[in-house]
């Protein structure tokens, strides 16, 4: 197959309701005993959501309490600091380096 016509896989952000491509969104999971994490390798088992790298986006999820509604479950304070810097550090390594920070 010809890289040009390769189909980027797009998820969906969770907090914007944008649509952008996998690589570039962090994959939140909550598993069976109901924890939630961070899931930067997107193999975790459990029920998955993707957010985009805007630091933003987290800090009025965590006003709103947004992944409270998306998982049904309780989400700890300390969880969104987590993801916020997280998301931070990666929109960080992906304006600094392209896609060269990341796994292909």
């Amino acid at each position: 197959m010809d890289l040009a016509t390769r189909k980027i896989p797009m998820r969906k952000d969770i907090l914007t309701n944008k649509m952008y491509p996998k690589r570039e969104m962090v994959r939140i999971v909550k598993d069976k005993e109901g924890n939630i994490s961070i899931d930067p390798t997107g193999k975790k088992p459990g029920r998955g959501a993707y957010v985009g790298l805007d630091p933003e986006a987290v800090k009025e999820a965590k006003s709103k309490k947004s992944l409270e509604k998306v998982f049904s479950h309780a989400v700890p304070e300390t969880f969104y600091d987590e993801l916020f810097d997280f998301v931070d550090h990666q929109k960080a390594r992906m304006d600094l380096f392209g896609d060269l920070g990341k796994k292909h």
